[in-house]
């Protein structure tokens, strides 16, 4: 089976959500969160978890960033978006599709890097 690395940056309650589900799957989104969005590269992700998260309350000021393999069959039959500089990439999933997002996961979701509010 082949499969694609994906990143996600997050905060402190998704991180926890996301252990919680002992590191298998991505918690559902919000009512007013109408998408999910894995980018492409580690830089990217990198850029988010540390200059927006850690700015973020409601992340609890910190942004990790995980690494996931995917099925590429599934994230195949979604596009590609580019939402800013050519390292901006993301993919954009309904949040109706989580689920099978979820389930088109190999392996566990690992925690790579982790950024904090400098105090």
């Amino acid at each position: 089976m082949e499969t694609k690395t994906l990143y996600r940056p997050v905060g402190e309650k998704e991180l926890a959500l996301i252990r919680a589900a002992e590191n298998r799957s991505f918690p559902p989104r919000l009512f007013w969160q109408p998408i999910f969005y894995p980018v492409l590269t580690l830089e990217y992700a990198t850029q988010i978890a540390r200059d927006w998260n850690t700015r973020d309350e409601a992340s609890g000021f910190a942004g990790h960033v995980t690494r996931f393999e995917i099925r590429a069959e599934f994230i195949a039959r979604h596009e590609v978006h580019r939402v800013g500089s050519s390292e901006a990439l993301e993919y954009w999933i309904p949040a109706e599709a989580l689920a099978a997002f979820n389930a088109a996961i190999v392996g566990e979701i690992e925690v790579i890097a982790t950024f904090r509010r400098p105090d």
